[in-house]
């Protein structure tokens, strides 16, 4: 496999695979901000086979000063990935509802856990239906899965470590909310707005559209535009976590298995009142859109 098949799997090979001996586990995570919960838009069709995890309690932790969707406890998780029938050494497949955010948490979720063999359907559901592919309401009981949870297999950065990765001289800490959040002009969710002091801004716009990635190339032209150059280390965070995986996940496409992910992001990072909060944009905080 190339290093995108590791990481995408299109509708048309999934399907392949799915009327093989040994299919993929399937997990839907869809997911919203706000809105109707993920479960609603499973009971109403979902991949044949396909099990419900949800991103909010099973995949993070509750809500507090870690942020809105913290690291989860590994035993928790590790249950809730056998209750899906998850098992060790066994390929996954996650898809949301399109947009690839809470696909590419849930992956980075269980890499970060230990499994490395997931892959994110690539378009989501939208894709699967636009290519005429079955769905069922049926809730399958899966036998449950045997995987153990192995904490640390990707890295992650708390406030200090982004606070770091921010200050280097060799080192990008990458926002990728929409430019008004980061330059402090609106918040919409957390109490304050601004950005961690040194961070360059690269919305999630300018390197993902609709759920879809581009070549591994041209990720790395535009992560280049933010200063994302060599083997310098980066790190992303955005408002609590779930873009920023996205924004691993793509880095991961461009050949940076390094990135590092800052889980708590910006909801961790004004839990605090002493940490400092910059506003307006930083030099190297102007990447062009998409």
């Amino acid at each position: 496999m190339s290093g995108t098949e590791e990481l995408l799997v299109e509708v048309d090979r999934l399907a392949a695979e799915l009327d093989g001996g040994d299919p993929p586990t399937l997990l839907d995570v869809r997911w919203r901000l706000t809105g109707p919960p993920g479960r609603d838009d499973y009971a109403a069709g979902h991949l044949p086979g396909a099990v419900f995890v949800d991103l909010d309690t099973e995949l993070c932790g509750p809500p507090g000063a870690a942020g809105r969707h913290p690291l989860p406890d590994p035993a928790a998780l590790q249950a809730a990935l056998r209750a899906a029938g998850v098992r060790a050494g066994h390929p996954v497949v996650v898809y949301d509802g399109g947009d690839g955010m809470s696909a590419a948490r849930a992956w980075w979720t269980l890499r970060w856990a230990g499994h490395r063999e997931v892959r994110l359907l690539h378009g989501g559901y939208p894709a699967w239906v636009g290519a005429g592919r079955p769905t069922s309401t049926e809730v399958p009981a899966p036998r449950p899965g045997d995987v153990e949870v192995r904490p640390g297999a990707l890295p992650v950065l708390d406030a200090a470590g982004a606070a770091r990765l921010a200050a280097a001289d060799e080192g990008v800490l990458v926002d990728v909310r929409a430019a008004a959040r980061y330059r402090g002009e609106t918040e919409p969710i957390d109490p304050v707005a601004g950005h961690v002091p040194g961070a360059v801004n690269l919305p999630a716009t300018a390197y993902v559209a609709e759920g879809r990635f581009p070549t591994a190339r041209r990720l790395r032209e535009r992560f280049a535009a933010a200063g994302v150059t060599g083997d310098h280390p980066v790190g992303a965070y955005c408002g609590s976590g779930v873009t920023a995986a996205q924004a691993v996940f793509a880095l991961h496409l461009a050949g940076r298995p390094d990135a590092a992910l800052y889980v708590g992001s910006w909801s961790n990072w004004v839990a605090d009142p002493a940490r400092p909060v910059a506003v307006g944009e930083e030099p190297a905080g102007s990447a062009p859109a998409a």
